[in-house]
């Protein structure tokens, strides 16, 4: 489709940025190190992990060659944080009218892969790892099959805990 994402019908109420953020220059040199490996497809993703969680299935990250001697280190049953690349999905959206909410919402309120730059985060359980294959098994994801890995970063429970209010 040759039509820029602001040309796409949205729901009421949705705000769209006056460019698209993926026609701009380059200014971040990102590299894909794998894939997501899962059972979902446009029309039939989860919204979130703990519907995939839910719903059930195998998930396995693939990690490319180059990059598998960074697994050195991990072990099942460690969380991980997971940084992926929703590229399919609308970057022009700034303030979206999603189902769950009463009204519009800004971007940065939000989990949906719409957003200026399209990264999804997840924080997994690995269930099995191979470092030989470069295969981690987790306990869902909610992403296309065949979705871009940006990095995996272990889950620090001394560091990724906010602490509580005062």
């Amino acid at each position: 489709m040759d039509e820029s994402p602001a040309d796409e019908a949205g729901r009421p109420g949705e705000v769209a940025l006056s460019f698209d953020p993926a026609r701009m220059a380059d200014d971040a040199r990102l590299r894909f190190i794998g894939r997501l490996r899962t059972p979902w497809s446009r029309g039939n993703c989860p919204k979130n992990l703990r519907e995939a969680r839910e719903r059930g299935g195998v998930f396995r990250v693939e990690i490319d060659p180059p990059f598998r001697a960074g697994l050195a280190g991990l072990q099942a049953g460690q969380p991980v944080i997971l940084l992926y690349w929703t590229g399919a999905a609308r970057r022009d959206l700034i303030v979206l009218s999603p189902s769950h909410r009463d009204g519009p919402t800004g971007v940065f309120a939000l989990r949906a892969p719409s957003r200026p730059n399209p990264i999804a985060v997840a924080v997994v359980r690995v269930l099995a790892l191979d470092l030989l294959a470069g295969v981690l098994t987790v306990d869902a994801l909610d992403a296309f099959d065949g979705t871009a890995l940006l990095d995996v970063k272990p889950w620090l429970h001394s560091v990724d805990i906010p602490p509580a209010q005062a």
